[in-house]
């Protein structure tokens, strides 16, 4: 679809609307989520038609949690279905936040969420290799308990914790009505979790299955197919480094797409979130999208306007 101009995918994690801690309580999340969103908001202000993606990471490794604790008492829930869960319960939480932040602002735009089944190819190469870890820490003894229903690894500062598949998205089944909301003024929170993902089945159609996506490639898939000009990833780190984590780091303020290409096939992007980040700015890029900004969470208009962030275009 062609992009079209003042139309933009914010990409949200899940960090930026749950404070890091051990014991996090709604509250808690509600207050963070009001200081994610001031930008979502001047957004709106500058006249930008927005869909919002986010995160559930620390959300949903609470839901899977709550989901063993009460084993012996309710027939468990699956993934794909906690994934659904949780892109309900904070697509409320961020529609009710900038409801009263659009409010205060004398703006007057609606907000919807649109719980989002996104399409995954159930043979793709990631399906046999998990490698997202998702939920908190595990004990020895916890860890022992799960190895039956999940692959549990030691992570990058060697916690154990479950690991799923992340297959990439292929396609996202609501586009149409978000992108026909959206060109309408409407604000949607959409693909939330990176949406609920789905396979389609020779005989009973779609049916859910049990992964997770990431949240910046859904976005980047969204952006594509409902004409969007503009990815807009907010994060917590200020823009794209090269060789991020050693001393002489460097940050990138303008990329083109080749470029950033070419630091996908390096180190340079070093072993954090960054590089499917990038990933995802580059396969937006090639989708059809004009330009996309990597920026720190309260930067959002700064770096639409070229003051912030880092900016990749395809030239």
């Amino acid at each position: 679809m062609v992009a079209t101009r003042k139309t933009v995918v914010v990409a949200l994690g899940g960090n930026a609307l749950c404070p890091p801690g051990d014991n996090v309580t709604i509250y808690d999340q509600f207050r963070h989520t009001r200081q994610s969103l001031k930008s979502v908001v001047e957004l709106a202000k500058d006249g930008w038609r927005i869909a919002v993606v986010h995160g559930n990471g620390p959300q949903v490794g609470d839901e899977l949690l709550r989901n063993e604790m009460a084993s012996g008492v309710l027939p468990e829930l699956p993934l794909g279905v906690l994934v659904a869960s949780t892109a309900g319960w904070i697509g409320y939480m961020i529609q009710q936040t900038l409801q009263n932040g659009l409010e205060k602002a004398g703006i007057h735009r609606l907000v919807v969420t649109q719980i989002t089944q996104v399409v995954v190819d159930p043979e793709a190469p990631e399906m046999q290799d998990p490698t997202k870890f998702i939920g908190r820490g595990l004990s020895e003894q916890q860890a022992e308990r799960l190895r039956d229903s999940y692959l549990v690894k030691r992570d990058a500062n060697a916690v154990l914790r479950r690991v799923v598949a992340s297959p990439k998205p292929v396609e996202t089944i609501e586009w149409n009505t978000i992108r026909r909301l959206v060109y309408r003024g409407v604000i949607v929170i959409a693909a939330g979790g990176g949406g609920v993902p789905v396979y389609r089945d020779a005989v009973l159609g779609l049916e859910g299955v049990d992964v997770v996506v990431d949240k910046d490639l859904a976005a980047a898939v969204l952006g594509c197919e409902i004409g969007a000009s503009t990815l807009l990833i907010l994060t917590d780190i200020d823009a794209v480094y090269r060789d991020f984590g050693t001393s002489h780091a460097q940050p990138l303020r303008r990329l083109s797409l080749k470029e950033a290409e070419a630091m996908l096939q390096t180190d340079q992007l070093g072993r954090g979130s960054m590089r499917p980040k990038v990933e995802a700015a580059v396969r937006f890029l090639r989708g059809g999208g004009r330009r996309a900004l990597i920026a720190k969470l309260e930067r959002g208009l700064a770096a639409l306007r070229g003051e912030a962030g880092t900016e990749i275009r395809t030239r």
